[in-house]
C-alpha cells in the first residue's frame, strides 16, 4: 500500500504557523503534493527525516509555486510541462517512479470575471496532452488544485456560481474531455452519490463552518491504475488553509 497526500496551503510560510509539521509528520504520506507555496528559493527551510524534497517556484514572487515531499527515490523528476508558455508559474512537478508517473499540478485560476478563462482553456488542451503522452508509457497519478467543480455535485451552491470561475461550463467540459482520454477521478469512482463533501472554502462568509463549499482538488489516476485505487479521502477537518488535505491509498502497483 502506498498513500499519497495533496494539500493547497495557500502560502507554505503561512500553514507552518498554524501546525503544518504536525499535520505533514501524523498523515505520514509516502508522498506529500503542496500547491500554492507562494515562496521562492531559500524563503523556508522545511526538511523532514526520511523524504526528499522538490520545488517548482513561480517566476512572480509570492505566487503559485509547488513542491512534493517523497520517501521514495525518483526516476527522474521535471518541472513543467513543456510549453514555455505556462511554464514559468512553477505550477506543475513530475516524479517519475519504476511504475508510475506522479503529477502535482496547481492549475491556473480563471480569475474574477474570468480575464484568463481564454488562457486556461490552452493550459488546459496542453496539460491534457502531456497528461496522455505520460499515461502512453506507464500508469499516472495527477493531484492538485485543478480549480474546477466538475459536476453539481461538487458545488454547495451550482445555480448561483454557473458562471463563476471554477465552475463554468468550460472549465467543467475541460474537465470531462480530460477524464474521457483515459483518467479517473478517484473520489467520484469511489463514492459516486457522496453529497456536502468539499476541499474548499472561501475565507468569506464563514463559508467552513457553514460548509458552503467546493471540491476542486482531485486524485485522478490514469485507466491501467484503477484496480489499484484503495481509497480516496478528502480530510475535511484538518486546517490551516482554505483547502482541506485529500489522500490517495493506491494498492502496490506491479
Amino acid at each position: 500500500m502506498m498513500k499519497f497526500i495533496s494539500w493547497n496551503v495557500n502560502g507554505l510560510r503561512a500553514v507552518c504557523g498554524k501546525g503544518f509539521t504536525e499535520i505533514f509528520k501524523e498523515l505520514d504520506a509516502d508522498f506529500f503534493c503542496l500547491q500554492e507555496t507562494k515562496m521562492q528559493a531559500g524563503q523556508l527551510d522545511l526538511e523532514f527525516e526520511g523524504y526528499m524534497s522538490y520545488w517548482n517556484y513561480a517566476d512572480r514572487k509570492g505566487y503559485s509555486g509547488t513542491a512534493v515531499f517523497t520517501k521514495h527515490q525518483p526516476v527522474s523528476v521535471s518541472y513543467g510541462i513543456g510549453v514555455d508558455e505556462h511554464d514559468h508559474e512553477g505550477r506543475v512537478i513530475t516524479l517519475e517512479m519504476p511504475e508510475f508517473y506522479l503529477v502535482c499540478v496547481y492549475t491556473p485560476n480563471s480569475q474574477e470575471e474570468l480575464a484568463r478563462l481564454d488562457y486556461r482553456m490552452r493550459w488546459e488542451d496542453d496539460f491534457r496532452t502531456y497528461l496522455t503522452g505520460l499515461a502512453a508509457k506507464k500508469g499516472v497519478i495527477v493531484c492538485g488544485d485543478l480549480n474546477v467543480a466538475h459536476q453539481e455535485i461538487d458545488i454547495k451552491n451550482p445555480k448561483t456560481n454557473r458562471r463563476n470561475a471554477g465552475f463554468t461550463d468550460e472549465e467543467r467540459g475541460k474537465m470531462t474531455e480530460l477524464l474521457s482520454e483515459g483518467f479517473i477521478d478517484t473520489f467520484r469512482h469511489l463514492y459516486p452519490d457522496a453529497k456536502d463533501i468539499y476541499s474548499w472554502w472561501s475565507y468569506r462568509f464563514r463559508s467552513r463552518e457553514r460548509n458552503t463549499g467546493w471540491r476542486i482538488d482531485y486524485f485522478l489516476a490514469s485507466d491501467r491504475l484503477k484496480d489499484n485505487i484503495a481509497d480516496s479521502v478528502i480530510y475535511m477537518d484538518v486546517p490551516g488553509s482554505d483547502h482541506c488535505p485529500i489522500g490517495l491509498i493506491i494498492d502496490k502497483i506491479d
